[in-house]
C-alpha cells in the first residue's frame, strides 16, 4: 500500500505565507512525478505545480513567481511554499505522485486527502 499525507494548510491573511508538506510512504520502489493541485468551491481541480525526479518543475500561470515547488527524493517528500496569498488561491490542496511500488513493474497515480487553504481579505 502507498499514502500520501499532506500537512501545512490553514487560514492566513492575504500577503502572507503558507508551506504545504506531502509525505509518500508505504513499499514504494521509485516516486517519479509529483505535483500539487487544488479545487476550491463549485470549480474544476486545477494542477498548481509539478516537479519530475530530475527536478524540472512547470507552474500554473496563476501562481508563477509566487509558489515554489521542491522535493526531497530521499523522503519521498514534495513540498509547495506559498508566498503573496490571495483570497483567491483558497481552494483544497490535493498532492498527488506516480509511484512505482516495489515488485511491480506498474506506475500509478496515487492522491493524497486534500489539504484547506484559505486566505481572507
Amino acid at each position: 500500500q502507498v499514502q500520501l499525507v499532506e500537512s501545512g494548510g490553514g487560514l492566513v491573511q492575504a500577503g502572507g505565507s503558507l508551506r504545504l508538506s506531502c509525505a509518500a510512504s508505504g513499499n514504494i520502489l521509485r516516486t517519479n512525478r509529483m505535483g500539487w493541485y487544488r479545487q476550491a468551491p463549485g470549480k474544476q481541480r486545477e494542477l498548481v505545480a509539478a516537479i519530475t525526479s530530475g527536478g524540472s518543475t512547470n507552474y500554473a500561470d496563476s501562481v508563477k513567481g509566487r509558489f515554489t515547488i521542491s522535493r526531497d527524493n530521499a523522503k519521498n517528500t514534495v513540498y509547495l511554499q506559498m508566498n503573496s496569498l490571495k483570497p483567491e488561491d483558497t481552494a483544497v490542496y490535493y498532492c498527488n505522485a506516480d509511484i512505482i511500488r516495489m515488485a511491480t513493474v506498474w506506475q500509478n497515480t496515487y492522491w493524497g486527502q486534500g489539504t484547506q487553504v484559505t486566505v481572507s481579505s
